[in-house]
């Protein structure tokens, strides 16, 4: 199997890599089949419709796909992220419409009520933190009391030791959340994540689904690992200086005033990072900040 090229502005994360790509639908529809407890066998029924040109945080949008005329959209999280129902809501949106646009079947003018396929929002889980085997996250939790808005996601972690039952009926997602907990544990003896890597990849067993896959695009998914280890590492750094810098100016100028201001010196402190990691441009940076690339480069001293 040739290597996927890996010249791309905005790099995918694995679990999109495995789950989200046509080459994979099988493997799309055994996730679907686990979380959902059907059994669908017409991997062709999957229709993918992953947003590849929206851009959150410097990553894509991770899979979505429609089946059964239900609109499933699948993300995972290495770090815990209490917004993800607004990062869903937007997804949402932009799929919605699109469908809106191009079906034969939904007429948005019509006096009669139009049916659209049920949406199922799921965030995949396998950072360190200890939470629990589901959680449900609700977008009226970010609003004050009566919101007319409301987006539910249902948090599964897929960590070793939790939802035994899901992965055993899933054997691309068991081998995955295998594969995350070897690197993991070999990154803490190993001298360079890469190793660990490597390590890893040989270790799985024989018979693994994912196996020929993931040693066919060993580089890429080499760097989608570093990739997704630095941005957990610079998440993690940066919201706590957002938290210093908060309590600093909040001492000075009053309590709110000080979190606003840590909150945008940890951004842009984070983004500082990940454009000395190489994994955003200077261009890309200045974009998230809402500056032009030469207000950027005078507040972080960086230079295109």
């Amino acid at each position: 199997m040739a290597e996927i090229g890996a010249n791309r502005e905005y790099r995918d994360r694995l679990f999109k890599f495995i789950f989200g790509n046509p080459q994979n639908k099988e493997w799309t529809l055994s996730l679907y089949n686990a979380v959902n407890g059907s059994h669908y066998t017409d991997a062709s029924a999957i229709k993918l419709n992953t947003i590849e040109n929206a851009v959150y945080m410097s990553m894509k949008n991770d899979v979505s796909f429609l089946i059964d005329n239900t609109m499933n959209f699948y993300e995972q999280q290495s770090t815990f992220n209490p917004n993800m129902p607004m990062r869903f809501l937007i997804y949402a949106g932009m799929i919605y419409s699109k469908y809106v646009e191009e079906s034969k079947y939904y007429h948005r003018y019509s006096s009669a009520q139009q049916k659209a396929p049920t949406p199922k929002c799921v965030c995949f889980y396998n950072g360190t933190a200890d939470k629990e085997d589901k959680i449900t996250l609700s977008l009226s939790d970010s609003f004050d009391e009566g919101s007319d808005i409301e987006v539910k996601v249902t948090m599964i972690n897929i960590n070793f030791g939790h939802n035994k039952a899901l992965l055993d009926a899933c054997k691309p997602l068991k081998e995955y959340a295998w594969f995350v907990d070897k690197v993991r544990s070999d990154q803490q003896t190993m001298e360079t994540l890469e190793e660990a890597v490597d390590a890893a990849l040989e270790e799985l067993p024989d018979d693994s689904l994912i196996k020929p896959f993931l040693v066919a695009n060993k580089a890429e998914v080499k760097r989608m690992c570093i990739t997704e280890y630095d941005e957990a590492r610079t998440f993690a750094e940066q919201r706590e200086e957002g938290r210093k810098e908060g309590r600093e100016e909040g001492r000075k100028e009053g309590r709110e005033e000080g979190r606003e201001e840590g909150i945008e010196i940890g951004g842009l402190r984070m983004l500082i990072g990940l454009v000395k990691d190489g994994i955003l441009t200077i261009v890309d940076a200045a974009k998230r900040a809402n500056m032009t690339v030469e207000e950027f480069e005078a507040k972080t001293g960086l230079k295109a």
